[in-house]
């Protein structure tokens, strides 16, 4: 008797490079008994909604412009917004959700349901624990090494908290600056979206 898979819901925003790195792991088995139950985005044309359907995975599109318009305050939007996503997720009852290049910070609305239904969320980020926390985590640590602050990054995936990117680490990779070299930030993201 075969081992039950774990059911995995990704969640993206962009071309999604890292969801094909996951297609492609539970495909060849090298990440076993899992498998991608759906793909959600908060962009339409994200082209990690093409990768899920040549995939055979279903996907859907969860738009925050219909919340902004049904109610005048972002806070309110973004808290219901949030709340529908968490119903959205929990109706395929995943054991994990991945933030793959996920770029909107979810509320308790979100986090507070999934957590109680016993479902793990975990976040891939551009960054070293405690560096760089957000957006544009690239950029700010090509800058802090230009500018003599570091001589690394990394990237890490962490448990998902409502503190933006200060969950508990759960795999850490540091990434050395080389010097003498003039590492743009094309080389630079190019090095870490390999890690990634």
């Amino acid at each position: 008797m075969s081992e039950p898979k774990m059911r995995i819901t990704v969640m993206i925003s962009g071309s999604g490079t890292n969801l094909q790195a996951l297609i492609d792991a539970v495909k060849d088995r090298s990440l076993p008994n899992a498998s991608i139950v759906k793909v959600i985005s908060n962009r339409k044309t994200a082209y990690g909604r093409v990768r899920a359907q040549n995939a055979g995975i279903p996907d859907a599109y969860h738009n925050l412009v219909e919340f902004k318009k049904k109610h005048a305050d972002e806070k309110t939007a973004r808290y219901e917004y949030d709340r529908v996503l968490a119903r959205l997720v929990l109706d395929d009852s995943p054991d994990l959700v991945v933030c793959a290049g996920w770029m909107h910070i979810l509320a308790t609305s979100f986090l507070n349901p999934v957590a109680e239904a016993g479902v793990e969320i975990i976040n891939l980020h551009p960054a070293l624990p405690g560096q760089f926390n957000g957006a544009g985590a690239i950029a700010r640590a090509q800058k802090a090494w230009l500018e003599g602050e570091i001589d690394k990054t990394g990237v890490m995936i962490h448990k998902v908290i409502a503190e933006v990117d200060q969950g508990s680490p759960l795999l850490v990779v540091e990434i050395p600056f080389v010097k003498g070299v003039d590492e743009n930030m094309e080389s630079l993201e190019q090095r870490i979206h390999e890690i990634e």
